[in-house]
């Protein structure tokens, strides 16, 4: 592994720490958290209808746009459950980056912006 390679895989670790601290701090549910951590993942039907929905359905669900509005959205609107949802959506997506899993190319679910997973 390159020095930034890893060096842009414990960016995001720190991230994913940083957001579970959060997550804590506000007492949220940690069922709630159990239950969701791993929902983002279930674009990957997407790649049902091929690699170029796949593709689509899986960055759609893993870029910090939509958490971070959605977080946004929780702490000005007074939504606690709003908020937690959020935070749990950006825990998954850094803990994702932080292995190395990056957004989808539309050749394959192996090719991502991070490079090729896998051998």
């Amino acid at each position: 592994m390159k020095p930034l390679d890893l060096t842009i895989r414990l960016e995001w670790a720190a991230v994913a720490l940083a957001a579970i601290a959060l997550y804590a701090a506000a007492g949220a549910s940690w069922r709630l958290f159990a239950l969701l951590i791993l929902a983002p993942d279930l674009s990957m039907l997407g790649y049902l209808a091929g690699p170029r929905a796949g593709a689509i359905s899986y960055n759609a669900l893993h870029v910090l746009i939509s958490p971070v509005l959605l977080l946004l959205a929780g702490h000005f609107g007074g939504s606690a459950l709003a908020t937690a949802i959020a935070v749990i959506w950006i825990v998954h997506i850094a803990i994702d980056r932080a292995l190395g899993y990056g957004l989808k190319l539309s050749s394959g679910f192996q090719d991502t912006h991070l490079g090729r997973i896998g051998r």
